[in-house]
């Protein structure tokens, strides 16, 4: 293995709080969406949205047609979308599948990431092989903190995959997971975040080979939770990862920087999207357009920062190919945000839309600064969903970034944002999945988007993340288990819900 880069953070004099189990997984905040929408969850965007039904249906014919008069392609709209979808089982006897891929390579192959340290293979008949395409689990760390009353969860394992742009002749993939920390790391840390590379093996296209294993990165992490662990090709062929704020809660603690917090810190790497070069460099290069590139005050790698746990991404396949992350908020409030170069999301400044006080998380203060420290602006997020309803019912507790809709399967849903939150609560499993669109005006709205044929329209399990096949169709990773333990997993094809 070659010298990896690591990324050292420095101890406070705070200590370790657990917080409700450290809020492992941290979630959503959304404020109400446009009330003309059905479903269980109903809200509005950053903006209000004008209720009545009839008359949005009225004004969207209106604002249709106008359109086609004068040839312009108008921006989807909610009554286009459809209220339910069905999902088709493509794998089960997983234990916690967290990430999908789907290789450029003529197979029609899908790998699922397991959180236990095993990648499976979907053939392109359908079927999950039985032996694993690539089996960390001796390098992984184990998986499952019990935190007593029952109460078993970890955040930390295999946690994402993506190939390279050319795997189909290249044969090399890209995965990042826990591994045990060193001796020499501070005794009150977790573990290590690290980035490896691996190539497929000779003998196989359906086995990687262990031992081809190229160490990028290693990152010292302060705590169990907040890894993050996407890994994402753009198209200008430079890797993106998200990193997690390190964990704990509120940005605080051992590891956390005391002043600011590790989202708001440009010398750490945590509480951040990195982009980089694995095509050139030692071991890896950094893109001459980074926005820090040049600034000896911040690391090269950082593309965009102030995240608490930007746990799942993606770059929309089609139009303008903007970089949309799903950051699990605290105890109050998730977020979706349209990530740009060098932007500055606002964590622990911010939860969501509202300020935030590390010391009193869930009362947000009335004001709060607008910019960052270097006086650039908190850009805000463009969906904003709360933990309960004006009601006081559970909306969610961990948001799941997802995708753009590109595929053909379900009508109505092209152009459509889809994402979701891991439950409502951790004592129960109960995902669920939301749409968001754009309106003309530049605000977006969002909605339940309910299961067909399941009780009350809901999952019934726990989400644990949304993936994509290479022709835009989308799936719902899912588990029964809190823990990651046992054969519950199952992974799911969306589709049409049934007439």
């Amino acid at each position: 293995m070659s010298l990896a880069r690591t990324e050292n953070v420095k101890t406070n004099a705070a200590h370790y709080k657990n917080d409700r189990s450290a809020r492992v997984f941290a979630v959503t905040d959304a404020r109400q969406v446009s009330a003309a929408w059905s479903g269980r969850v109903e809200g509005r965007s950053l903006r209000p949205r004008p209720p009545g039904s009839g008359a949005r249906r009225i004004a969207a014919l209106a604002i249709i047609g106008a359109f086609a008069l004068c040839g312009c392609t108008p921006v989807p709209m909610p009554l286009m979308v459809p209220s339910s979808v069905g999902l088709e089982l493509v794998a089960e006897g997983l234990t916690s599948p967290l990430d999908l891929a789907q290789p450029d390579d003529g197979t029609n192959r899908l790998f699922i990431v397991d959180q236990i340290g095993l990648v499976r293979v979907v053939d392109g008949q359908g079927t999950l092989l039985p032996e694993p395409f690539l089996d960390l689990r001796d390098r992984v760390v184990p998986v499952g903190i019990d935190f007593g009353g029952g109460f078993i969860y970890d955040e930390r394992g295999l946690l994402g995959l993506a190939c390279h742009p050319d795997f189909a002749t290249n044969c090399r993939f890209f995965v990042c997971y826990n591994t045990p920390k060193l001796s020499t790391d501070p005794e009150e840390f977790d573990s290590r975040l690290r980035v490896s590379e691996f190539a497929v093996s000779a003998d196989s296209p359906n086995r990687a080979d262990p031992m081809s294993e190229r160490v990028l990165l290693e990152i010292v992490k302060p705590q169990f939770n907040h890894n993050g662990g996407q890994l994402v090709f753009g198209s200008d062929g430079f890797l993106y990862f998200g990193i997690g704020d390190g964990g704990n809660a509120n940005d605080v603690g051992d590891g956390h920087n005391p002043d600011i917090g590790n989202g708001q810190d440009l010398n750490t790497l945590l509480g951040k999207i990195l982009r980089i070069d694995v095509d050139n460099g030692d071991p890896y290069g950094i893109p001459a357009d980074n926005p820090f590139v040049a600034d000896p005050d911040a690391r090269p790698e950082v593309w965009a920062y102030g995240f608490r746990n930007p746990f799942r991404f993606s770059f929309d396949s089609g139009g303008a190919g903007r970089l949309f992350v799903g950051d699990v908020g605290q105890d109050l409030f998730e977020e979706v945000d349209i990530v740009q170069r060098g932007g500055n999301y606002g964590w622990h400044i911010r939860e969501g839309a509202h300020c935030f006080d590390p010391a009193n998380p869930t009362t947000p203060p009335t004001d709060c600064p607008v910019r960052g420290a270097r006086g650039e602006p908190l850009l805000e997020p463009i969906v904003e969903i709360p933990h309960t309803d004006e009601q006081g019912m559970p909306v969610g507790i961990a948001v799941q970034g997802g995708f753009v809709y590109r595929g053909s399967a379900v009508s109505g849903l092209e152009g459509v944002y889809v994402f979701g939150d891991f439950s409502t609560s951790f004592l129960a499993a109960d995902g669920t999945l939301f749409t968001a669109v754009e309106n003309l005006d530049g605000s977006w709205s969002h909605r339940e988007l309910g299961i067909a044929g399941r009780p009350n329209g809901r999952l019934g399990r726990f989400l644990l993340a949304l993936g994509r096949d290479l022709s835009g169709e989308l799936y719902v990773l899912t588990t029964a288990n809190l823990a990651p333990a046992g054969e519950t997993g199952q992974v799911y094809r969306i589709v049409s819900a049934s007439p």
